[in-house]
């Protein structure tokens, strides 16, 4: 508990990291906070041809919604994973690169990953309510989801932030672990059905049947990953216009729970040795 509160007494540092985070972005840039836009709207023209006009992936119309837009749809899927990826990698990279500040100054090293959340956080919320008012131009009736998408943004920037905490920490020891990371999220980018429907899966592991004889199927497979249900939630929220599964608002909050939990357990016992090894 001593250590929450000295957490919690370094709020103002953390707040000020946030916004040195928030200032350096766009710092001499012309159009400023609109870049954080550009990368999301070029994937999603690129998804869109490919996936829409080339390959023919057509998720359906939101329910009850009735939208079919597919860039609007890849929109409700790709922001969320955005957020995900851009917290992991920079949080990964926090510690590093203050490694001056780490070594002259005493402070809870936590707010340094915990500070790219904030400020990539800010990115985000910009970036969802320009998705929202989009969603609103194409008719859907979105505002009464919103404290609910505000829940599970919240929801996911702690899913996030534990994956930040631990993967800080283990690229202070192991420096190829940036370059692992970035592989991986690729991996894992395309397994969760952001730029497809789940339905897809879903009927060729029907068709495939169990997997080495038993009756688990890769349907149920791609269950187990956390962000398929982060996605789904979003999209259940935004596109769809309805209560998400239980299961599925369930599933995130465990796992982002559970995820945090060894976060801050792995920073936690290795913080104190953080000026050596950097």
């Amino acid at each position: 508990m001593s250590y929450v509160k000295e957490v919690l007494s370094a709020r103002e540092l953390l707040a000020n990291l946030t916004l040195r985070e928030i200032r350096g972005q766009y710092k001499r840039t012309v159009f400023g906070q609109l870049w954080s836009l550009v990368n999301p709207l070029a994937s999603m023209l690129v998804y869109t041809i490919v996936f829409a006009f080339i390959l023919r992936a057509t998720p359906p119309p939101g329910n009850p919604s009735g939208l079919d837009i597919y860039p609007v749809w890849l929109l409700c899927g790709l922001l969320p994973w955005g957020f995900f990826a851009a917290v992991v990698n920079s949080g990964m990279g926090s510690l590093l690169a203050n490694a001056g500040l780490v070594q002259k100054v005493y402070f809870p090293r936590l707010v340094l990953p915990l500070s790219t959340v904030g400020a990539i956080g800010f990115n985000w919320l910009f970036e969802m309510t320009v998705l929202v008012v989009v969603l609103a131009l194409c008719g859907a009736f979105v505002l009464p989801w919103l404290p609910a998408v505000i829940l599970m943004m919240i929801v996911l920037a702690v899913f996030a932030a534990g994956f930040a905490l631990m993967l800080s920490i283990a690229n202070v020891y192991f420096r190829d672990t940036q370059h692992f990371v970035g592989i991986l999220l690729q991996i894992w980018m395309f397994l969760t059905p952001i730029i497809y429907p789940i339905d897809l899966i879903a009927e060729r592991s029907a068709h495939a049947g169990g997997l080495l004889g038993t009756s688990i199927t890769v349907y149920d497979l791609y269950r187990l990953n956390p962000m398929e249900r982060f996605v789904a939630v979003f999209r259940n929220l935004l596109y769809d216009n309805r209560w998400p599964a239980p299961e599925d608002v369930t599933y995130c909050v465990v796992a982002a729970v559970i995820v945090f939990a060894v976060g801050w357990l792995v920073f936690r016992a290795k913080e104190k040795d953080l000026a050596e090894a950097l």
